[in-house]
């Protein structure tokens, strides 16, 4: 089921964020950029959404609306539920979020050294736009026009 989250989710949703990004630190050399964001905050401003099975949060996906876009922040899935499609099932809901807002264009941006999220967005017809250096991390840009 995917909802979205509550206040009383916070300390869940940073631990699925925290359980999928922090083996990234050593590949990259830095903390990725989802291991600092304000859950908190995100939650009350409803940018949230949990996939969760039998009450326990499996995944978890950050929205942003923009006023020509929609801006997928995030897509953590807890790695001990990997391979179950969780990730896709998100995407899959962004994307059908995006439509309903009447927004034609959902864009992201990966650090360019998780070469593995690249290639996925790829296949699912992202678009790679450009490659620049924000915040101090590299990122690759994406996007995806809906129809």
């Amino acid at each position: 089921m995917i909802r979205p989250a509550r206040s009383e989710d916070e300390a869940g949703v940073i631990a699925v964020v925290q359980a999928a990004y922090l083996p990234y630190v050593a590949s990259i050399g830095v903390r990725p950029g989802p291991l600092d964001d304000d859950y908190g905050e995100m939650i009350r401003q409803q940018q949230v959404w949990l996939l969760e099975q039998d009450g326990a949060i499996h995944a978890v996906l950050v929205l942003d609306p923009e006023p020509q876009a929609m801006l997928l922040v995030n897509v953590a899935v807890d790695p001990a539920c990997q391979g179950r499609g969780y990730g896709r099932q998100l995407i899959d809901f962004a994307e059908a979020r995006t439509r309903a807002l009447g927004l034609p264009l959902i864009r992201l941006y990966t650090n360019a050294a998780m070469a593995a999220n690249v290639a996925l967005y790829q296949r699912l017809g992202y678009r790679e736009t450009h490659r620049g250096v924000e915040q101090g991390f590299h990122r690759v840009f994406m996007e995806k026009a809906l129809g």
